[in-house]
């Protein structure tokens, strides 16, 4: 039987494309699931703070009040409540209508309880928003908005 790119055969693809096939058939099923992008967009926000000097405390902390999709501190010691928004290859609304005044005050009443919760009330605290948008080819694009909204 006839089979393209099996090796050997008279139409077998290049290395490079085959290679990268499965790479873009992952980046296809990601896009497919609102959850598992979700998902991927709020390990790839780590590791992107990560990389500016951010620590992690807690990964989607979850309590009565609500949910945190990231709780880190920054190198000068401030809490920072991250609000990751992950989207497929479509334009952001401008940040501050991303995050409604119903979800600022779930965060909110949410960080008041992880901070009680852990005993670290009096630490300096900010609220971040990161957005991912994730297109169906090319590097997914970043942005982060330090202070994105005040309790």
């Amino acid at each position: 039987m006839f089979r393209p790119g099996k090796p050997g055969s008279r139409f077998e693809l290049p290395y490079k494309v085959t290679k990268l096939l499965p790479l873009l058939n992952a980046k296809n099923k990601l896009l497919a699931d609102a959850d598992r992008l979700g998902r991927w967009g709020e390990k790839r926000c780590e590791k992107f703070l990560k990389s500016k000097g951010l620590r992690t405390l807690a990964r989607n902390y979850s309590c009565k009040t609500g949910e945190l999709d990231l709780v880190m501190v920054d190198p000068e010691g401030t809490i920072v409540f991250v609000e990751v928004k992950t989207r497929a290859d479509e334009p952001f609304a401008p940040p501050e209508s991303v995050v409604t005044a119903p979800k600022k005050t779930r965060l909110t009443r949410t960080a008041r309880y992880f901070l009680t919760a852990n005993n670290i009330e009096n630490r300096p605290c900010r609220f971040d928003l990161v957005t991912i948008i994730l297109p169906k080819s090319g590097k997914e694009q970043i942005e982060h908005y330090e202070n994105a909204f005040k309790p």
